[in-house]
């Protein structure tokens, strides 16, 4: 071997070695990222609603407390029996702008609810549900991100089952959105004349308070499916 050759071979078993002791990004690692807020977010004023640790923002709708009916799996709370029963935060929430991460189970349904009162025997009574289902194999015609029976959307940004989707709704006075994986779904005006037409359409007409609360609950709903909630992060607007 002539002495080009022999630093060649050197050099290519260098390489090799410190590709071998390389850093490399673990799950672990990348699993950190899952329920936290970057520095930017928390000077932007966003807050979590869940750490992965806990469920002390939330409770059983109508209840002082949470039951065993949702669990903290895999850094996700998650719907593990029936029974488990809506669940609201505890503190109310007038003007926000809300991110969430959730998995629907195979031809699974749930939703998420906003401005929810405690005043009617169920929290969609009250408060606007955004869909959250599998659209393949889901039995509702209403489909995921769309605000149920009042405003749909004329797409599906929606991933399969097994997958993350994220959800971000945006809700004052002047102005809501709601947006599926980055896709917006829908526009309205809480209260407004269209507002209204819609409601007057739809089941929700016979609730007098439906739609109506500026301020309220943030629910997830227990619809009898598995679903998983991850990344919930809050930024109130003043």
């Amino acid at each position: 071997m002539n002495k080009v050759n022999l630093i060649t071979l050197r050099v290519g078993l260098l390489v090799m070695l410190l590709g071998c002791f390389a850093w490399q990004p673990s799950n672990q690692a990348q699993d950190t990222k899952v329920n936290r807020l970057t520095k930017s977010e928390r000077e932007d004023g966003w807050k979590l609603l869940f750490n992965g640790k806990n469920l002390n923002r939330w409770r059983n709708y109508k209840k002082e407390s949470l039951g065993d009916g949702w669990q903290i799996k895999d850094d996700a709370i998650v719907w593990v029996k029936q029974g488990a029963g809506d669940i609201v935060t505890k503190k109310q929430y007038d003007s926000f702008e809300l991110i969430l991460e959730y998995k629907i189970s195979k031809g699974g349904n749930s939703g998420l609810m906003y401005h929810v009162l405690e005043t009617e025997s169920a929290p969609w009574q009250t408060g606007p549900e955004i869909q959250i289902q599998d659209n393949v194999d889901g039995h509702d015609p209403q489909k995921a991100g769309w605000l149920y029976q009042l405003y749909p959307a004329s797409s599906d940004a929606t991933k399969p089952v097994g997958e993350w989707n994220q959800l971000r709704v945006l809700i004052t006075p002047e102005r809501c959105e709601q947006y599926m994986n980055g896709v917006k779904y829908c526009e309205y005006v809480k209260g407004s004349e269209d507002w209204n037409k819609q409601v007057e359409k739809s089941k929700f007409k016979v609730y007098k308070d439906f739609g109506k609360p500026t301020k309220g609950h943030i629910c997830l709903q227990d619809h009898g499916n598995e679903v998983a909630f991850r990344n919930i992060k809050i930024r109130e607007i003043k």
